[in-house]
Parts: structure tokens; C-alpha cells; sequence
């Protein structure tokens, strides 16, 4: 997306909202994106903290295929 395209989109969205709405949805954008990112840092310490994550633990054995017998 080139330069002109954008400035092309960025009038249409303020002449849609307003000019006077723009300010205000600028600053409710910003404030989310501040709130979603803290809440990231505070689960990837969270994480951390616990020794847990979202990671497959890897666990030492025999890898077996669904169509081979059960062993006895």
C-alpha cells in the first residue's frame, strides 16, 4: 500500500467520523493498545514465575504408531 492510498483511506475515515471524533477514537486506540500489551507482559511473567507455558514438554520413550498392537 503506497503513501497516496493511505492518505486516501485516512480522509475517507475522517470525513465518515468526523473531524472532530478523530482525536478521541486516536486516544481509545492508543489507551487498548497499551492495556492489551500490559496484559501480555503480566501473563509472559506470569509464565515465567510458574515454570509453565503454552510449549509441548518433550517426555522420553518409545515413539509408537496408532496402528501398531499395544505392548504387553
Amino acid at each position: 500500500m503506497g503513501i497516496g492510498e493511505l492518505a486516501v483511506i485516512l480522509l475517507v475515515v475522517a470525513v465518515v467520523l468526523g473531524f472532530k471524533k478523530l482525536p478521541e477514537l486516536t486516544r481509545s486506540a492508543g489507551k487498548a493498545a497499551r492495556i492489551l500489551k500490559s496484559e501480555a507482559k503480566a501473563l509472559k511473567k506470569e509464565d515465567a514465575a510458574s515454570g509453565t507455558s503454552d510449549s509441548p514438554t518433550v517426555v522420553p520413550g518409545t515413539a509408537t504408531r496408532r496402528d501398531d498392537p499395544p505392548r504387553a
